[in-house]
């Protein structure tokens, strides 16, 4: 384990590489499920693949290889590859409770009946902005918690679907669980991507909705597969999403996979150091806010725990640094939240650190994958991190 104010690191065992992808991970992601999410989303309007980027300017500089960014920053029009996930598992949701197909409620040929349906979710933003989108295309009430930390320019994207807001003092966690306790008052159905026991179903759906970008990547790299990723987690979901699908279909020869978060958002990290789902130990305050979780989801981990090669925090500096990287010095400027860029912000500071570095084998031969996981999902915050506003960087 290596620990500094800019990056700490823990290498998984290298064992676990060599294990299969069975029980638990096919519970939770498998060809079949990841197949039925993406042949149900490819019929929705104005589907397309996001691009993956290719960036060999910026890796030289980097004194990598190859650096390639699957960009979700227009996915769908929401911003985030929260769509995929958010809406996917409203209709499924939708399907259950009324016994209508899905193509049928995202088409509006289902609104009387589940006009009496409410799906509520605690969101540090871009999950509760795809809620709140999937519900009102199928005519659904929508409620979305929000914590203290979620800017006003998130809450006004989100209302702007039609969600009622709930605002919560506290912590992402503190809406989690007052999100849950009023869908359990007042009959409503929580659309959370974090699992906790007895609720597995839902959170599912929603990461099988999200495994759609991990197999446009696959198909887009056109046998050029990486040597590393590097995914951030928020409670693990998108970083499960990626890491399931290349493990499943690469097996140990996947690539070296790198989960990242905030040094104060650290849930993920905690449970890999502790061999199993703990809760981290930050104060969530961190300019990452979408990553802000102090839980992680343990059906991520049961994909992580041996999908994950390596668990890194980063100091919140490295954000901001790997936006205005993507803005000024890309090969192809790219708009990247703060959140979306930290996978950058994870690569980074491990190149910054010549021993983590070593220890995850980056050098000039080595060619790595980012998610831009949200786009400038808050168009001020970005304003005042990169110097420009977000239409004025022209992106993938």
């Amino acid at each position: 384990m290596t620990r500094t104010d800019a990056i700490r690191l823990h290498l998984n065992d290298p064992h676990v590489r060599g294990r299969a992808y069975d029980e638990p991970q096919t519970r939770v992601l498998s060809r079949a499920t990841r197949s039925a999410a993406r042949q149900v989303i490819a019929r929705w309007q104005d589907y397309a693949p996001t691009p993956l980027v290719d960036l060999p300017g910026l890796a030289s500089r980097l004194g990598i290889g190859g650096l390639r960014i699957k960009y979700e920053g227009h996915r769908f029009r929401l911003g985030s590859f929260k769509a995929l996930g958010g809406a996917y598992g409203v209709l499924r949701v939708l399907s259950r409770e009324t016994g209508r197909t899905m193509d049928d409620i995202m088409a509006g040929r289902a609104r009387n009946a589940v006009a009496g349906v409410t799906v509520c979710c605690a969101t540090d933003g871009n999950h509760g902005r795809a809620v709140a989108w999937g519900a009102g295309l199928a005519g659904a009430r929508c409620v979305i918690y929000l914590h203290d930390h979620v800017s006003q320019g998130r809450e006004d994207a989100i209302a702007a679907y039609g969600a009622d807001i709930m605002r919560v003092k506290g912590t992402y966690d503190d809406s989690v669980l007052k999100a849950a306790e009023d869908a359990g008052s007042r009959g409503w159905i929580v659309l959370s991507d974090t699992s906790w026991p007895g609720y597995e179903d839902i959170p599912s759906w929603v990461m099988q909705g999200y495994t759609v970008l991990t197999d446009e990547a696959m198909e887009q790299m056109a046998g050029r597969r990486p040597s590393h990723v590097f995914i951030q987690a928020g409670v693990g979901v998108l970083a499960a999403a990626v890491a399931g699908p290349m493990w499943e279909e690469w097996g140990s020869a996947r690539p070296l996979t790198v989960v990242v978060e905030p040094h104060e958002a650290d849930c993920v990290y905690q449970s890999a150091v502790h061999g199993r789902p703990t809760e981290g130990t930050g104060s969530l305050d961190t300019v990452m806010a979408c990553l802000s979780a102090g839980t992680m989801s343990p059906l991520a981990w049961d994909i992580l725990e041996c999908g994950a090669d390596a668990f890194i925090t980063v100091a919140d500096r490295y954000s901001p640094q790997a936006m205005v990287m993507l803005a000024n010095d890309a090969d192809v400027p790219l708009v990247a939240g703060e959140s979306g860029a930290a996978g950058l912000a994870g690569l980074l500071a491990s190149l910054q650190e010549s021993d983590v570095g070593q220890a995850l084998g980056l050098d000039r031969e080595c060619d790595v994958l980012l998610v831009a996981s949200e786009g400038a999902t808050d168009p001020e915050i970005y304003t005042r991190i990169v110097g420009r506003r977000p239409e004025d960087v022209s992106s993938g």
